[in-house]
C-alpha cells in the first residue's frame, strides 16, 4: 500500500510517496480502502510546521472509502459500508488505513465518494461556524472572506439557504463569478476595491454582525473595521499567515467588538457532537441546497503539485486526491 509521509517540515517537496504495511484493525477500529482524499489548507500548515507534528508523519484529515474489515467490538459499521471522515486522525493521504469506527460517518447513496471526501472537513467547519459559533438567522448580513475557496463556497450556499444576505471577498474577477454562482449576493474584489468602503456602502454604513475570516494576517484589521458595534470577528484560518498579536483595547475603540478563534476539533470533540455536525452536513448536501464543487483532481502521487497550486491560489472549490 502507498501513503504520503514527511520526515521534516518544509515546502511541498518534503512529501514523499512510500510503501506502508497496514495490519488488521485493532479493537474499535475498521480497515478502510480509501477511494478519494480531501485536500485542505490546514494540510499545508501541518507540512510547513505552523501546526507542529511529530515525525515521521502522514498528512491529511479527510477522506472517503469502503470498510474492508471490522475490528473487535465494532457494531456501528460492517464490511462494505461506505464511510467518510473529516477530523482525522492525521494521515489521510493513503490508499488504506485503520481508523477508529466512532469517528466515521456512513454515507447515503446520494453522496458520491469524491463529494464526501471533499466535503467533510470543510463542510463540518461551515456547519459549526454558521450554526454554533455565530447562529446565522434569516435577515442577517454576513461577510465571508475567501468566498471562492473550499470552505467559502459551502458557507455561502448554506448561509443563503438559512436566509442570510452574503457578502463575499475574492481576489479576481474569475473568482467573483464563482462566488456569485454559489450564493454570494455581493462580491468584493479586494484587488481592485476597498473592502471596508464597499461593505459600508452595501450595508448603509452599519457594518455586519459577523465576519468569517479564514485568511488571517492580511485581513485582520479589515475584518474588525467591517463589524457593527458588538459584532463578532471569527478567525478560523491563516491562509495569508498567522494573525499577529492583537491589542484588545482596539476592540473597545472599534465598538465593543468580540473576537474568537474556534477550531473544528473543539466543536466535534465528543462523538455525539461529531455525529450531529456530520449529519447536518450530509442532510443539507443530500437535499441539494448545498452543492460541493469538485473542481480539481490529482493523483495521490501528484500531491506536491496539488499543494503548490493550493498555496498559489490556483484552485477554487474542492480538490481531491485519488489514491
Amino acid at each position: 500500500m502507498k501513503a504520503i509521509r514527511i520526515e521534516a517540515t518544509g515546502g511541498p517537496e518534503v512529501m514523499k510517496l512510500v510503501d506502508i504495511e497496514v495490519g488488521k484493525p485493532g479493537p474499535g477500529q475498521v480497515r478502510v480502502r480509501q477511494t478519494a482524499v480531501g485536500l485542505n489548507y490546514i494540510d499545508t500548515y501541518h507540512r510547513s510546521g505552523l501546526y507542529p507534528l511529530q515525525f515521521p508523519s502522514g498528512l491529511g484529515l479527510e477522506a472517503a472509502g469502503v470498510v474492508e474489515e471490522v475490528g473487535e467490538g465494532v457494531t456501528s459499521l460492517r464490511t462494505g459500508d461506505r464511510i467518510a471522515y473529516g477530523t482525522g486522525p492525521i494521515g489521510a493521504y493513503a490508499q488504506v488505513r485503520n481508523l477508529p469506527a466512532n469517528r466515521l460517518v456512513k454515507l447515503p447513496p446520494e453522496i458520491s465518494d469524491e463529494t464526501a471526501a471533499g466535503m467533510m472537513l470543510k463542510g463540518m467547519t461551515a456547519r459549526y461556524l454558521l450554526r454554533a459559533t455565530y447562529v446565522v438567522k434569516p435577515g442577517d448580513t454576513i461577510l465571508l472572506h475567501a468566498a471562492a475557496g473550499g470552505v467559502g463556497l459551502i458557507m455561502s450556499q448554506w448561509a443563503k439557504a438559512l436566509g442570510a444576505t452574503v457578502i463575499g471577498t475574492v481576489g479576481s474577477d474569475a473568482k467573483a463569478a464563482v462566488a456569485r454562482a454559489h450564493g454570494c449576493d455581493h462580491v468584493i474584489n479586494y484587488s481592485t476595491e476597498d473592502t471596508v468602503k464597499r461593505l459600508r456602502e452595501l450595508t448603509g454604513g452599519k457594518g455586519v454582525p459577523v465576519v468569517y475570516d479564514g485568511v488571517g494576517k492580511d485581513t485582520l484589521m479589515i475584518s474588525l473595521d467591517c463589524l457593527q458595534p458588538r459584532g463578532l470577528m471569527v478567525s478560523f484560518g491563516n491562509a495569508s499567515g498567522a494573525v499577529p498579536p492583537l491589542d484588545v483595547l482596539l476592540l473597545s475603540a472599534k465598538g465593543s467588538l468580540y473576537v474568537t478563534r474556534p477550531t473544528l476539533n473543539t466543536y466535534t470533540a465528543s462523538d455525539a457532537d461529531l455525529q450531529e455536525t456530520a449529519q447536518d452536513l450530509v442532510n443539507v448536501v443530500a437535499s441539494g441546497k448545498v452543492k460541493i464543487p469538485v473542481n480539481q483532481r490529482y493523483a495521490l502521487a501528484d500531491v506536491v503539485q496539488a499543494h503548490r497550486d493550493l498555496e498559489g491560489r490556483k484552485t477554487t472549490g474542492t480538490t481531491v486526491l485519488l489514491p
